[in-house]
């Protein structure tokens, strides 16, 4: 007859099953902070085109160019009239319903004839407005000048202009917007893996330990032969006697490999917006740190002296000047110890009271006196 185990042994093969459960768990997920070989790389050859084309834009409610600011405006109306039959050659325009405008895309990788791509569409006259009107076929050339797809569609404006006699109220950018799937390719760029033997990785942000540790995962995975790391940007990828597919099948194995990236210590600082980004790989020697600005404000309140009434004299305006001073007092030492991580870094300088911008000083001071040993990058 079978008898029901006691609790203590019924707890214990539970305890045992979740253990087995997040090891295998733990087996299966990638290691914290490692990324895809898909993220970190791109392939020799397989990148995106850019394209560039001259058009106009039609039906704008008379925000558009003035033909006698902008006259290629109105030599493009002239010329697209007579591609159509209509002859207009010396005749007086005043049409202010359409706008001369650069037409940009980008052509992806293995585009085929007939694929949709996006397009953007700028104002280069004195159109204030782009909203409601219509781009008229344009042709976008490459690099090499060949014409590799054709734009036409409605404008898609995000921003918008309003206004009266007194006041006008502007947001965004209304004179520039955006046709999606506005161009239809009409010539691929030849590129094929099929036949090829190796190929060439690139990484995104070259390193020296990445590109050696992407090197040694491919081969981990696919054999000892198949990637040498040839410099900090470039890993050489070549398929393998044995392997029986072909480098589509190659990549497509090695893509989903994961790699812990490594990367240099370095501090990024926008001096404009006082933006400041610190790696986790900062460190800083033992330094003492003070911060004090010596601030004057001046403020003018003029006041208006007027004689009294029958005693003769003038209306005068009389200077009041107002002056504060502050010397910064309050301000103490931050001391931070050798070999600080980022979070300690990021407290010793909160510790100080200062914004963003004296701390971009601060961080530029500390390099300059060899205690922050990471690069200085400004935006």
């Amino acid at each position: 007859m079978w008898q029901k185990p006691p609790r203590q042994q019924r707890m214990k093969r539970v305890i045992t099953f979740v253990l087995m459960a997040v090891i295998s768990v733990a087996n299966i997920l990638p290691t914290q902070a490692s990324s895809r070989i898909k993220d970190l790389v791109s392939i020799e050859g397989v990148r995106e085109n850019q394209l560039v084309g001259y058009g106009l834009v039609v039906g704008l409610d008379g925000d558009g160019d003035s033909l006698r600011n902008a006259p290629y405006t109105e030599q493009s109306i002239i010329a697209m009239l007579e591609r159509l039959g209509v002859n207009t050659r010396g005749a007086t325009m005043k049409g202010e319903n359409v706008a001369a405008v650069m037409v940009t895309a980008s052509l992806p990788p293995f585009a085929r004839p007939g694929n949709r791509i996006d397009v953007s569409v700028s104002s280069i006259g004195d159109a204030e407005d782009l909203r409601g009107g219509t781009l008229i076929v344009t042709s976008l050339k490459g690099a090499d000048g060949e014409v590799y797809a054709v734009a036409q569609g409605s404008i898609q404006v995000s921003g918008f202009s309003a206004g009266g006699d007194a006041s006008s109220v502007t947001q965004g950018v209304p004179t520039a917007g955006r046709i999606p799937n506005g161009a239809i390719v009409e010539k691929e760029i030849k590129y094929s893996m099929l036949g090829k033997k190796e190929i060439l990785l690139s990484l995104h942000s070259p390193d020296f330990t990445t590109s050696n540790r992407v090197a040694k995962a491919i081969n981990a995975k696919m054999g000892a032969k198949t990637a040498m790391a040839l410099d900090p940007s470039t890993i050489l990828l070549v398929k393998p006697d044995n392997y029986a597919s072909n480098m589509v099948d190659l990549i497509t194995d090695i893509e989903q490999l994961y790699v812990q990236p490594d990367q240099k210590a370095k501090v990024v600082v926008d001096e404009r917006s006082g933006i400041i980004v610190i790696g986790h790989q900062v460190r800083v020697s033992e330094v003492a740190i003070a911060q004090g600005n010596l601030t004057i404000r001046v403020t003018e309140t003029p006041q208006v002296s007027q004689p009294n009434p029958f005693g003769g004299g003038n209306t005068e305006v009389v200077p009041r000047s107002d002056i504060e001073i502050e010397g910064g007092e309050g301000k103490k030492f931050a001391l931070l110890k050798p070999g600080v991580n980022l979070q300690e870094l990021v407290d010793g300088l909160n510790a100080l009271g200062i914004g963003p911008r004296d701390m971009i000083a601060i961080l530029q001071a500390l390099k300059v006196s060899g205690a922050l040993h990471a690069e200085i990058e400004v935006m």
